[in-house]
């Protein structure tokens, strides 16, 4: 599996890819025709292990699959597993497959094959750049795949949960030319948890008790690839409130180093919640590729992602859109919703009342409706929505009897607010997170 032809010059992308899954698995049937049992789609596409992928100083073992269809030149996603667990068990245990089959990019899926199937998150070879251990092999699988696959090397992404969440946070350290950004369900800082005994654990990391100011953050990030002046990779961290196996405090700690690290503000840009238990935050941007974006899950512990939130992640890296490479903000006029806006005002008062259209060809079911409000407007009421406001940015959630929008149906909502003069009607409305013209 190591080896292959030489590809003539007039070979396709699809051609060589049809080439390569032939081959891989042509010497793992016995392993597909198992996991097929269990594939998490329909397609008839399967897992298959690669060997012999490149420079690999702690024995990764690596697990690739590739839909049925392709884009041509096509993205890749790295999804890292949790300890205890193997690329195989995040392949089925997951989404991000079926989410390829749907648009047409590759899955790299790394296994730990140390004791407790950690990531090396901890020791100095992992935290510096080619410094040896689980992130040059990580590397090495992604080199691999673009080289033989021919895909996309400005599209590259990386994703996981727990330890492999760590891990997203090393990865996009130490490469950020390599990843254009990554999701971290449940992980912690850049750097958090590292240590000098040779320990793969750090106690207090864990326990949240590490804390440092955004530089100090920054700077461990910085410090992972000296020199380095380009662009740093976007990053989307999750975290649920009760976790207590990785505590809730490492989330708050995850965003002071990535808005630091792109030079952003760490106040909030938008404030909304996609799902009643989902608080989402974006800083430095208000669209769906926002530099950071976090999301506080409520009441939840150590058992991220759950349905849903693979998709979003995806949404994040732009994979959802085979024409979209990832620019941090949507391109105007590209919005499945549409908002009508009309004002009546008096003295120090106005209404608002607004009227917002489905515009896409798929239905919409449980909406969140945000705007920004003109200086010294405040709103006081409203209908038809659950409205909150912090600051000049205000959520409008849809009720029980509004919940679903067809494609080409309206609903109407409406507020009262007070304002200091400027009487004009809101901006930047976004639907569930997309901006609406």
């Amino acid at each position: 599996m190591s080896t292959r032809a030489a590809s003539p010059p007039s070979d396709t992308p699809r051609t060589r890819l049809r080439r390569l899954c032939a081959a891989l698995l042509a010497g793992v049937l016995p392993l597909f025709a198992a996991l097929l049992l269990n594939a998490p789609s329909a397609s008839a596409a399967g897992l298959t292990e690669v060997t012999n992928f490149g420079a690999n100083p702690s024995n990764l073992r690596m697990h690739l699959y590739v839909p049925d269809t392709v884009q041509d030149e096509p993205p890749v996603l790295v999804a890292v597993h949790y300890c205890t667990g193997t690329g195989p068990a995040f392949y089925s245990g997951t989404e991000f497959a079926s989410l390829a089959d749907r648009y047409g990019f590759v899955v790299i899926y790394p296994s730990a094959t140390r004791s407790g199937q950690c990531f090396d998150v901890s020791s100095p070879q992992a935290l510096r750049r080619d410094g040896g251990s689980d992130p040059v092999g990580i590397v090495s699988m992604v080199r691999y795949v673009q080289n033989t696959l021919g895909t996309d090397p400005d599209r590259v992404y990386v994703t996981g949960a727990s330890s492999g969440a760590m891990m997203t946070n090393v990865l996009l350290g130490d490469y950020p030319d390599v990843f254009k950004a990554g999701a971290a369900f449940m992980g912690v800082p850049f750097g958090c948890f590292a240590t000098t005994d040779g320990s793969g654990w750090n106690s207090a990391c864990a326990n949240g008790q590490v804390t440092r100011t955004p530089q100090q953050w920054g700077d461990l990030v910085r410090a992972a690839y000296p020199g380095y002046n380009g662009p740093r990779p976007r990053m989307q961290v999750w975290h649920g409130t009760t976790d207590t196996t990785l505590r809730y405090p490492n989330f708050a700690e995850e965003i002071k180093q990535w808005t630091n690290v792109h030079g952003v503000s760490q106040t909030p840009s938008l404030t909304d919640s996609p799902q009643p238990s989902w608080t989402r935050t974006r800083y430095g941007g208000t669209g769906d590729q926002a530099p950071v974006e976090a999301i506080s899950v409520n009441g939840v512990g150590h058992s991220l992602p759950t349905g849903g939130m693979a998709a979003r992640a995806i949404t994040f890296f732009g994979l959802d859109d085979p024409t979209d490479p990832g620019d941090p903000e949507d391109p105007p006029g590209d919005a499945d919703c549409a908002v009508t806006v009309t004002t009546n005002t008096w003295n120090t008062g106005l209404t608002g009342s607004l009227t917002l259209t489905n515009t896409g060809t798929t239905p919409v079911n449980g909406w969140t409706l945000t705007f920004s409000l003109p200086a010294g407007q405040t709103i006081t009421s409203g209908w038809n929505a659950t409205f909150t406001a912090t600051g000049g940015t205000v959520s409008a959630r849809n009720v029980a009897y509004n919940a679903a929008i067809a494609p080409g149906a309206s609903v109407d909502i409406g507020y009262q607010a007070t304002h200091t003069g400027n009487s004009a009607g809101p901006t930047n409305l976004a639907l569930n997170g997309s901006p609406c013209s």
